[in-house]
């Protein structure tokens, strides 16, 4: 017969070792446990940051919690449109956010972004995924410590050529225009004489209230349904010539990368090649009911005058063509890789 005494003193040790054991566990489930950082470009209003963060939320919960993605809101963490520097230097693992943010780094980054006489959104996405633009991508980004796939990006409908406080109705209203146009499309129109300036999209509202400037380029009709831009511009002026797209795409630390078991990097590229081609469907969808909630709200939506869809597109390929001749190598190779499958895809189209 054991004494209350020996008995005691078993519970006792049981409930240590199970204690122990458990304190093992719970150890060993926190080491195995990664957290990374992710940050995207837009405010939180704005479908782009709303998808990044839907997309960061369905890794955490598809991987159980192993690989827990930490969702912020562009300009939290660094500088808007500074978060691929971010990737770069480790402070995030992972970014949501537009090529044509880093043409201090890449000129070819236009290219894949927003570009004046591109490819439309299907046509791109497809480029990317099977005609080599993930590759393309990554060779221009060289030596830089962040990388891409295919599946990460999304692209999105036209963008709106211009919301406007002015009418425009010929070449001489580009003249002098004070707009916000980002990329190669800026300094397209700023070669057509208009006085294009940056200006991050999250103070594009006040920006036109204070006068500062007079049209300005965003996203897509629903995006900027959603940022409130009827309030700011009378006109908003459609035209597929500026941005046939308005391509985002999903970059990655290599080094936070390259630490993933296999089966986490499978799932964080299923999950985002999921969550881009939803974004851009939901924006296809939601930009086709924008148009009339536009005019509702007392706005005129108008097609861009001919003339000035064929002074862009005039000006665009003399752009490119100095840009293959001058720049590095890549660029060449990206403009002529993208030219040579739009020809493709428009000859079945």
């Amino acid at each position: 017969m054991f004494s209350r005494k020996k008995v005691f003193v078993l519970l006792v040790s049981i409930i240590a070792i199970t204690t122990l054991l458990l304190a093992g566990v719970t150890s060993s489930l926190a080491a195995d446990k990664i957290v990374w950082k992710s940050s995207g470009h837009g405010p939180a209003t704005d479908p782009s940051q709303i998808y990044h963060d839907k997309l960061c939320e369905a890794i955490t919960e598809a991987s159980g919690g192993r690989l827990v993605v930490k969702p912020f809101v562009g300009g939290s963490v660094v500088p808007a449109y500074k978060e691929l520097d971010a990737v770069n230097e480790g402070v995030l693992q992972m970014c949501y956010t537009c090529p044509m943010y880093n043409l201090d780094k890449w000129p070819a980054a236009g290219l894949i972004s927003s570009r004046p006489g591109g490819l439309p959104g299907e046509a791109l996405r497809t480029w990317f995924n099977y005609g080599g633009g993930a590759d393309l991508m990554n060779k221009m980004m060289g030596d830089y410590n962040v990388m891409t796939f295919p599946g990460a990006l999304s692209p999105l409908p036209e963008e709106v050529f211009f919301h406007s406080k002015v009418k425009l109705e010929s070449m001489k209203d580009i003249v002098g225009l004070k707009a916000r146009c980002m990329g190669d499309g800026g300094e397209i129109l700023a070669r057509m004489g208009a006085a294009t300036v940056i200006i991050p999209g999250g103070e594009l509202y006040e920006a036109m209230k204070r006068g500062t400037i007079d049209a300005f380029e965003y996203s897509t009709l629903a995006s900027n349904w959603v940022m409130h831009f009827n309030e700011v511009a009378k006109y908003v002026y459609l035209s597929p010539t500026r941005a046939p797209s308005d391509p985002q795409c999903f970059f990655v630390n290599k080094d936070a990368w390259n630490e993933l078991p296999d089966d986490l990097k499978r799932l964080v590229q299923d999950e985002i090649d999921k969550w881009t081609q939803a974004q851009h469907e939901y924006l296809v969808y939601e930009s086709v009911k924008a148009v009339d909630k536009f005019r509702e709200a007392g706005c005129e939506v108008l097609k861009v005058p001919k003339d000035i869809e064929d002074a862009l597109l005039a000006e665009a390929a003399k752009f490119y063509e100095e840009k293959s001749a001058n720049e590095e190598p890549i660029f060449a190779e990206i403009f002529n890789s993208m030219k040579a499958y739009g020809e493709a895809y428009s000859a079945v189209h």
